[in-house]
């Protein structure tokens, strides 16, 4: 990889990276970082959540993933641990390790994913967005993106009985 032909940049905090906003359903996506940012080093994305849930139990080949709490309470499983995460909190999640994550807030939620380096996730959002839901429990539909779907989402249960 060479280097970054871009300046630096800001993004504010509802803001994406190139003005535009998806939606998965459960909440806005929004880019912080691309893969061409990067020269494919790694990806930022967010999500603003304004309903509970996440996305079923996959694992991704080739990236690591780090989540990192903003707003809201979410439980995140990787492997066999299982966090509760808030404001400030994170988790990582080393490649090959299954893992899901649900917003659990009774109000908005929002987090954000870092993925290195970036791979095929930047496309995966992309396509998902098209539906404006989260990512389909088909296996083959994760397979293109260096992905395997593992098992179902995690109920989105209140975190008093975490």
């Amino acid at each position: 990889m060479g280097t970054t032909p871009l300046g630096p940049f800001q993004v504010k905090r509802d803001g994406d990276r190139h003005a535009v906003h998806r939606n998965v359903g459960i909440g806005t996506l929004s880019f912080k970082v691309t893969t061409a940012d990067s020269n494919g080093a790694f990806l930022v994305a967010e999500i603003a959540h304004h309903a509970k849930g996440g996305p079923p139990r996959h694992l991704h080949r080739h990236q690591d993933e780090w989540f990192h709490v903003i707003e809201g309470e979410y439980i995140v499983e990787i492997g066999d641990e299982r966090y509760l995460l808030g404001p400030g909190d994170s988790a990582f999640g080393p490649r090959g390790v299954p893992h899901c994550w649900a917003n659990v807030s009774e109000g908005p939620g929002r987090i954000t994913f870092v993925f290195a380096p970036a791979g095929q996730a930047e496309a995966f959002f992309l396509e998902i967005t098209k539906a404006n839901a989260m990512a389909p429990t088909d296996p083959a539909f994760w397979l293109s993106f260096e992905m395997a779907l593992v098992g179902p989402p995690l109920k989105a249960e209140s975190p008093s009985r975490f």
